[in-house]
């Protein structure tokens, strides 16, 4: 387990065991060699995810949640890690890293503005970044991810 501190001050605990059931999920989608993010309306550019519907298993939402954000269709998915944060009702999060097949053109990309595509969380401009990618359990996962797309090349 690691520990962090996030924005608000909340701990933050980061397990790495997938049979903690999160009522979250949150994708770290690769396509074409790019990281695929999406620009919610009013947080700005983070990675695509959302809570789990009634009924759905974690992978479906974590389907359904990257389709709805970024028309993305996942083709391959891999468990990071799954976090809880200690707020005055503490919340478990999954993160998984998940490479897509295709991006679907959409009408509707709900609270977000649709699929923004780069080779690094780097080189996105700081005043775009949601708090999201700010986060340091999230950019530990990110890092995770990133390291192991370089050594493949």
């Amino acid at each position: 387990m690691k520990r962090f501190i996030d924005d608000n001050g909340n701990l933050v605990e980061l397990f790495f065991d997938e049979s903690i059931e999160a009522t979250h999920c949150l994708a770290i989608p690769i396509y074409n060699n790019k990281y695929v993010f999406t620009r919610h309306k009013t947080r700005g550019i983070e990675f695509p995810g959302g809570k789990v519907e009634a009924g759905e298993t974690i992978i479906e939402a974590l389907k359904r949640e990257v389709f709805e954000e970024t028309g993305g269709v996942v083709k391959t998915v891999e468990y990071l890690g799954t976090y809880k944060v200690h707020e005055t009702r503490p919340f478990y999060k999954a993160v998984y890293h998940v490479e897509l097949s295709d991006i679907e053109e959409k009408n509707d990309y709900l609270e977000t503005k649709g699929p923004i595509l780069f080779h690094s969380v780097e080189e996105i401009k700081e005043t775009d970044k949601s708090r999201l990618l700010k986060d340091d359990c999230i950019l530990y996962l990110y890092r995770k991810v990133n390291s192991r797309e370089c050594n493949d090349e």
